[in-house]
């Protein structure tokens, strides 16, 4: 089964830290109605057009009207093979949370509800350009629990200027004392063209050394794992039943396709991204011209993103899987990594060690492959 993804270009604001393509604009209906026209246009590109989730992302897609995402399932659902079963996501803020939204939307076919928390500190959400308070965020996420969601899942911030280990602490605590299925948690970082990037650049932000940040992971596993949810990839943690099917399909490799400004698409060989502009968007749609770019991936390439991706998993990497034997070209520092600690095989797979999820982008680097290797 493949995934669609709907990429909904809008937020209320812009956050200090995110280099996602969005726009804060109003006037969002030219655009929707030209992600329909592509959803008909690329109905026929999904293989044997199944589909096992879709994914509401953005962008803030909670800024929407309800009817607006029941219209796209339903779109969806008369174009594509919907599973009984699909996961249906929908990434939210709290700011936009309330008990007759979470019904609207549950009732027009959303399984699942992604909510952008990020912290549950005041000053911390506003030195964010967050639109919530750490209220909005509680009461938000008392009314996701009790809306009777197959699931949901937080996302909170870690690795911020100036925190330690017990401010870390008291927010994790204060996610598990609500009863979350499921937990995104990130390490900030500094992306460039982003106002934390210039922040960091001119001195007024200083970003906390390594050893803070993996102290800070170093606790969110101990927590996440005392607590019962699984660290199923290195950002996600979940209990059973509750992991993203969505965001591991990507993982897996598994083809999906993407709608809307600057979405991504993969067909399993070839990548796809469409044009990070609205009103190009728009135009291109109506026109009937050309609104993406592409690129065919080459053995090695798709070798490199399997590692990347499958080494953040628990579940690891399939080596049979690998179109190039990165292990035997990499042998020195495949057989160092070991050694270490850092991975091990274990059924046919390569599988990072809980110091190994320290470095899983480094470590993957080290076994990348070029086109010239045999």
């Amino acid at each position: 089964m493949s995934g669609l993804y709907l990429h909904i270009p809008f937020c209320r604001q812009a956050c200090t830290y995110c280099d996602f393509y969005f726009s804060t604009s109003k006037d969002r209906g030219g655009v929707l109605d030209a992600m329909e026209l592509e959803l008909i246009k690329r109905s026929r590109e999904l293989g044997d057009g199944r589909v096992g989730t879709i994914y509401f992302g953005g962008g803030t897609p909670s800024l929407l009207e309800p009817g607006r995402i029941s219209t796209f399932i339903q779109q969806a659902q008369d174009l594509f093979r919907v599973e009984r079963d699909a996961e249906m996501t929908l990434e939210a803020n709290p700011d936009d949370i309330t008990a007759e939204r979470l019904a609207e939307w549950k009732v027009g076919g959303i399984t699942r509800i992604s909510l952008g928390t990020q912290s549950f500190r005041d000053e911390r959400l506003k030195w964010m350009g967050r639109a919530h308070d750490a209220r909005q965020a509680l009461t938000s996420i008392d009314l996701i629990a009790k809306a009777g969601f197959k699931t949901w899942t937080i996302d909170l911030i870690y690795g911020l200027p100036e925190m330690s280990i017990e401010e870390w602490d008291e927010q994790l605590t204060i996610a598990l004392d609500h009863g979350m299925p499921h937990l995104s948690a990130y390490c900030l970082t500094v992306e460039e063209k982003t106002v934390l990037a210039h922040q960091v650049k001119k001195g007024g932000v200083h970003m906390p050394g390594d050893d803070t940040q993996s102290a800070q992971f170093d606790r969110l596993m101990e927590r996440m794992d005392a607590a019962g949810l699984d660290h199923y990839e290195i950002s996600n943690f979940g209990k059973p039943g509750h992991y993203s099917r969505h965001n591991t399909s990507y993982w897996e490799g598994v083809p999906y396709l993407g709608i809307g400004p600057s979405a991504h698409s993969f067909d399993g060989i070839t990548r796809r991204w469409n044009l990070s502009n609205n009103a190009g968007y728009v135009k291109a749609l109506n026109e009937r011209t050309v609104y993406w770019e592409s690129e065919t991936l080459t053995p090695a390439q798709r070798t490199n993103e399997r590692l990347m991706t499958g080494l953040r998993t628990a579940k690891g990497v399939d080596i049979a899987k690998l179109e190039v034997d990165a292990l035997r070209i990499n042998s020195s520092a495949f057989q160092q990594h070991v050694s270490n600690g850092s991975m091990r095989i274990a059924d046919g797979r390569l599988v990072l060690s809980r110091a190994g999820r320290h470095f899983a982008d480094r470590i993957a680097s080290d076994l990348f492959v070029t086109d010239d290797d045999r």
